[in-house]
C-alpha cells in the first residue's frame, strides 16, 4: 500500500521497461509519466533526474522485478541525488538474494551477496578462491547457460558443501534444488542449462573439526588434485576441512612425491613450483 501511494504522487517513474512498468499501474489504475532507466540509458537519464528532484518534483524508481539497486545501475542514481543533499528513501520490494537464501535452507545468520561471478573459468576460480574462507553463506547471480561450468569451479574449489539452486522465485515456475556443490554440478551437467533467472546459495565452510582424520583428508586431496593445480586443491580442501593451510599443504606434498596427474614424480619440495605452474 506504501508503494502504492507513493508511485500515485511520484511526477515521473524511472523504470527498466516501461511497458512492463506500465502494466502493473493500470493493473493499480495508476496513471503516471514514465521514462526509462537502465544500462544503456542510466547516464543520460541521471542528470534530467536529478535536476527535476532539484526543482522539487518527486522521482520513483522501479524494477522490473526484484529490489532496485541489487545488480542494477541505480545505486548511481541514489549516490548522485544523496550527494546533491536531496531526500532518498526505500520500499524494498522482492529481493532474489534474500528470497534464495530464505529458502535455500542454509544458515542466514551471516551471508555475502557476490552478485555475478566473472564469465571466465580462470577468473571465476581466482574469485571463488578468495571468497572461500568468509564464514559466511555466499549467495551468487548466474546465467542459466554458464551455471553448469560455475558449479563445477565451485565443487573444485569450495569443495564439498551443501548449497541450493533456486530458479524463477516467487514466479509461476519456482524451483529449489538443495544437494551439495558436486552433486548439482553433474545434475546440471547432464540436464543442461535451466529457463529463467537463477541464484546460487552455497553454505559456509565447515567449522573446524575436532579432527579429520588422514585417510578423509588423503581422499579429499586425491580428488582435488585430479582437476586442480597444486594450489587450488590446497585451496579447496582447506576451506572445506578448516584445517591449518600449511598442514594441508605439507600433505599434499607428501601425496605428490610419488606418481602425480602430470605423469611425474616430485623428487623435493624445490620441484613443486616448476610442475605447479604447468
Amino acid at each position: 500500500m506504501r508503494a502504492l501511494d507513493l508511485l500515485s504522487k511520484a511526477d515521473v517513474i524511472a523504470c527498466e521497461d516501461t511497458r512492463v512498468t506500465r502494466r502493473l499501474l493500470s493493473a493499480h489504475g495508476l496513471r503516471a509519466r514514465l521514462t526509462a532507466y537502465h544500462e544503456h540509458s542510466a547516464e543520460r537519464v541521471r542528470p534530467r533526474l536529478i535536476e527535476r528532484m532539484k526543482c522539487g518534483e518527486a522521482v520513483a524508481l522501479v524494477a522490473d522485478a526484484g529490489t532496485p539497486l541489487i545488480s542494477d545501475p541505480g545505486y548511481k542514481l541514489v549516490e548522485e541525488t544523496a550527494a546533491a543533499g536531496l531526500p532518498v528513501t526505500a520500499v524494498p520490494g522482492a529481493s532474489a538474494a534474500l528470497a534464495a537464501l530464505l529458502v535455500s535452507g542454509l544458515p542466514s545468520d551471516r551471508f555475502l551477496f557476490a552478485g555475478f561471478l566473472p564469465a571466465k573459468a580462470a577468473a571465476r576460480r581466482k574469485t571463488l578462491q578468495e571468497l572461500a574462507a568468509v564464514p559466511a553463506t555466499l549467495i551468487f547471480f548466474e546465467s542459466a547457460r554458464r551455471l553448469a561450468a560455475t558449479l563445477a569451479d565451485m565443487s573444485a574449489t569450495l569443495g564439498s558443501r551443501p548449497a541450493a539452486v533456486a530458479r524463477e522465485l516467487t514466479k509461476l515456475h519456482e524451483e529449489v534444488r538443495r544437494e551439495p556443490l558436486e552433486v548439482l554440478a553433474a545434475h546440471y551437467q547432464a540436464a543442461g542449462p535451466p529457463r529463467g533467472e537463477v541464484v546460487l546459495v552455497i553454505g559456509p565452510p565447515a567449522q573446524k573439526a575436532a579432527g579429520v582424520d588422514t585417510d578423509d583428508l588423503d581422499a579429499r586431496l586425491q580428488a582435488a588434485l585430479t582437476k586442480s593445480s597444486l594450489r587450488d586443491a590446497v585451496a579447496a580442501v582447506t576451506a572445506a576441512t578448516s584445517l591449518p593451510r600449511q598442514q594441508v599443504y605439507a600433505r599434499a606434498l607428501e601425496l605428490q612425491k610419488g606418481p602425480n596427474r602430470f605423469g611425474l614424480k616430485f623428487l623435493n619440495s624445490g620441484d613443486t613450483f616448476a610442475v605447479d605452474q604447468v
